[in-house]
């Protein structure tokens, strides 16, 4: 068969729907702000991807384009007006990274995957009076939607209606979900298209409202510095609504029940997302083998997952360090068959 490319949460191919669009869009060069008729040729295809994104996404707020999940993110604490950032223990390295008091303001998460709402529901509410300007600033609360080592779903229903009845506002991370399950109840949202079968290099920041963003200046309405890229955005509009995946949840499904007990189980998972957990052989042993036999996966995030320390975010989750030590992440995406699910079951089961 080939090689098969099972590490689609790091990045999946690029739809054949998506490269004809961006071809498409390399035909229409000019600025989308210049006011010529070639500017304006580019605007009106920029503004219709923008609509057919929200469309796919199911979200009836705004839409910033931005180079991807990172930059959307620090748009989102960098224009946002909060007042204090919590983030989860769980959180992808550019949302850790972002958080002022990290630590302080970090939720812990338990080990049926779930964030300790403790934090969130004691104590202050989740904003306070600027005495200067006579209005409430919020607290910014960043909770994934999809972990990206373990597949784990975290309550988006819950988190958004305890958060609004406290004053703050929701920011999910959903790179591992936009484009693949629906989009969570939240304020802002983060979307990649290279997750997706979109292009690499672009992303965009979903507002509720702009009122919860400062403008600066330049493109996208004044919020983000930077010529839109035009011809990824429309790439990353088609990826979406191309939507279909080469396997069906039942197959997935069973996919994940013949790899059974070794699947590490963390709360609620994504059938995309696969931890598993070898009896004997290290992650970095196994990654070889599998490698040599035709398999890319990996262990944990891409942004990590080539170092040799042990996860951040398996031992947010409790996971001991033994565990730890033996599991991988296999993850599916568009263009992943049901033949290359059964070629890795048999592969799995050979491993001794």
């Amino acid at each position: 068969m080939g090689r098969i490319y099972l590490d689609h949460a790091a990045t999946s191919p690029l739809r054949p729907e998506a490269k004809a669009a961006m071809e498409e869009g390399f035909a229409i060069w000019a600025n989308p702000s210049s006011p010529h008729a070639e500017g304006r040729k580019a605007k009106a295809a920029l503004e219709d991807a923008r609509e057919r994104c929200k469309r796919a996404l199911g979200w009836d707020g705004e839409l910033i384009f931005t180079s991807g999940a990172s930059e959307s993110a620090r748009l989102a604490y960098d224009a946002g007006k909060q007042a204090s950032e919590y983030v989860s223990a769980v959180e992808h390295d550019c949302l850790i990274n972002l958080a002022r008091n990290y630590g302080d303001m970090t939720l812990s998460v338990g080990q049926d995957g779930s964030v300790q709402y403790a934090q969130l529901e004691a104590g202050n509410p989740l904003s306070i009076e600027n005495t200067s300007d006579y209005y409430l600033q919020p607290a910014l609360i960043a909770v994934q939607h999809v972990n990206s080592e373990t597949g784990t779903l975290q309550d988006h229903q819950r988190l958004s209606q305890l958060i609004a009845s406290r004053g703050g506002i929701l920011l999910a991370d959903c790179a591992q979900s936009a484009g693949k399950i629906a989009l969570p109840p939240s304020d802002m949202a983060i979307v990649s298209a290279h997750k997706f079968g979109g292009p690499i290099g672009v992303g965009a920041l979903l507002v509720r409202d702009f009122a919860l963003l400062t403008p600066y200046g330049g493109h996208e309405r004044g919020y983000r510095r930077g010529t839109e890229n035009l011809p990824d955005i429309m790439g990353m509009a088609a990826a979406l609504e191309a939507g279909d995946w080469a396997t069906t949840a039942e197959q997935r499904a069973a996919f994940r029940a013949r790899l059974g007990e070794r699947i590490l189980r963390i709360g609620e998972q994504v059938d995309y997302i696969i931890p598993l957990t070898h009896p004997t052989m290290s992650a970095q042993a196994l990654l070889i083998r599998l490698d040599a036999m035709g398999f890319a996966v990996s262990a944990g995030s891409a942004c990590s997952s080539g170092t040799l320390k042990k996860s951040r975010v398996l031992h947010a989750f409790g996971v001991d360090d033994a565990t730890a030590a033996r599991t991988i992440r296999v993850s599916l995406g568009w263009s992943t068959t049901p033949e290359e699910l059964d070629a890795f079951v048999a592969a799995w089961e050979s491993l001794h």
